[in-house]
């Protein structure tokens, strides 16, 4: 009977797998998506097509393909957020069962928030920390690669493939080439995605992409001072200072609760 019994359930798993082959394919591993999310996060690309500022996410499926009529759809009801042969920046990265959401340019922003009209600072004078105050911005958009099924064992470089019909992400490479010859520790800091102190302003964007906010002032001893900010309330924020051009101050906080400063850039030897 226990026979039987083990080889049926032995030609019910065969049959599972030829049906659908997805339910016993290698699944995502923690440690993948970790490195789907640090491998596209902050990523720069060229436009091979128009990309609409749209409401709803635009799909691309996994084979590469996307509906041109749904794209053009959504261009005619909310314009361009990027045209042919613009530069684009992957902004956020969320991985769900079946698809991977990327926020380009910041997303799309819809109405305001209570937060539009807080003001922060960092030893200062205080600075608005939304930008939106003019309307939504026009350069914002979001894409969903979408799989037939759960999200197979992949790197970003193979993300990067899939998005091929719609990104060239070889492009930057002449950015890659130019981080590869930075000392050691900005290198690591722009790996990470954080600014650290001794970074100029191609350095941060590199490492963190565009602020949210920049504010601007002359010290009593003549020296410019620049503040960008990163982030949205009530979540974590960033405050990067520039003196002349370099960093002199990173901040971290929550709602204005602690903070932390990077350590000095080591010197060189």
């Amino acid at each position: 009977m226990s026979q039987r019994t083990g080889g049926s359930l032995g030609f019910t798993a065969l049959f599972l797998c030829a049906l659908c082959p997805s339910l016993f394919a290698d699944k995502l591993s923690f440690d993948e998506r970790v490195e789907i999310e640090r491998g596209l996060n902050a990523e720069y690309a060229t436009m091979k097509v128009v990309l609409p500022h749209a409401k709803k996410p635009l799909v691309i499926h996994s084979d590469g393909k996307y509906d041109k009529g749904e794209w053009d759809d959504a261009l005619r009801e909310t314009g361009p957020a990027a045209r042919l042969g613009d530069q684009i920046q992957i902004t956020n990265v969320k991985i769900e069962s079946n698809r991977i959401l990327l926020d380009i340019n910041g997303g799309f922003k819809g109405t305001g928030h209570w937060y539009d009209h807080v003001e922060v600072g960092m030893g200062g004078p205080t600075s608005p920390v939304s930008t939106n105050q003019n309307g939504p911005a026009a350069n914002g958009s979001r894409v969903v690669l979408v799989f037939p099924g759960p999200i197979p064992s992949l790197k970003s470089v193979e993300i990067r493939g899939m998005l091929a019909s719609v990104f060239d992400f070889e492009k930057h490479s002449a950015s890659d080439q130019y981080a590869d010859r930075l000392p050691e520790p900005i290198k690591k800091a722009i790996k990470e995605q954080r600014a650290i102190v001794g970074m100029d302003h191609d350095q941060v964007l590199l490492a963190m992409g565009k602020p949210k906010n920049k504010s601007r002032e002359n010290t009593k001893d003549g020296d410019e001072v620049e503040n960008w900010v990163y982030g949205d309330p009530p979540g974590k924020m960033t405050f990067v200072k520039f003196t002349e051009g370099k960093v002199t101050e990173v901040k971290d906080s929550y709602a204005n609760v602690g903070g932390t400063t990077a350590p000095p850039l080591p010197t060189a030897r």
